[in-house]
């Protein structure tokens, strides 16, 4: 009989691992979001505006890992304009706030990968990553095993946090700066 305390199921991986593989020229999944309003549910795209969106990342650090993104596909913050940038960093705080709320993470990571190299799965179209942390979360399974936990799953979390944004009247989006 297998030992199945050695054996963690993370099922999701196999997506991301046959993607690495698949040709990539115009294969851009936060376009694909943006043409699609319709898939917000299937997207897992929490909330949309004129200029960007939130959704969960489909390849998880932790549980409540988002992604924010333009709408328009360019690939650094150079080519964002003003209201762009600015509307980044408010989408930003609204995907803290609501994961406060939800989930009670004791602090966050909020980066962003630019090239291949750095980490960016998706070098071409500027995104950030908001990712939820919590004392103790850095635990043997991802030190010595490679391995990441998640708690929750995403269509749980996502239902929750779309009740939760409702609720806060989320995104709060600021007026159009000027440039």
């Amino acid at each position: 009989m297998p030992d199945l305390a050695s054996n963690i199921w993370a099922p999701w991986r196999l997506d991301y691992i046959r993607q690495l593989s698949r040709p990539t020229a115009n294969a851009c999944f936060l376009c694909d979001y943006f043409k699609s309003p319709a898939d917000d549910e299937k997207n897992h795209v929490l909330w949309r505006t004129p200029r960007s969106l939130v959704c969960f990342n489909r390849f998880p650090y932790t549980n409540g890992h988002l992604l924010v993104a333009v709408a328009s596909h360019k690939p650094d913050l150079e080519s964002l304009d003003t209201a762009e940038r600015l509307e980044l960093l408010q989408l930003v705080a609204d995907a803290q706030a609501v994961l406060a709320r939800a989930i009670e993470p004791q602090g966050y990571n909020v980066g962003i990968n630019f090239g291949r190299c750095a980490g960016a799965g998706l070098p071409d179209h500027l995104h950030l990553h908001v990712v939820p942390r919590w004392n103790g979360d850095t635990n043997f399974m991802s030190v010595i095993g490679d391995v990441r936990v998640i708690m929750q799953s995403i269509d749980g979390l996502y239902d929750h946090l779309r009740r939760l944004s409702s609720e806060m009247n989320l995104p709060r989006i600021a007026s159009d700066a000027k440039e």
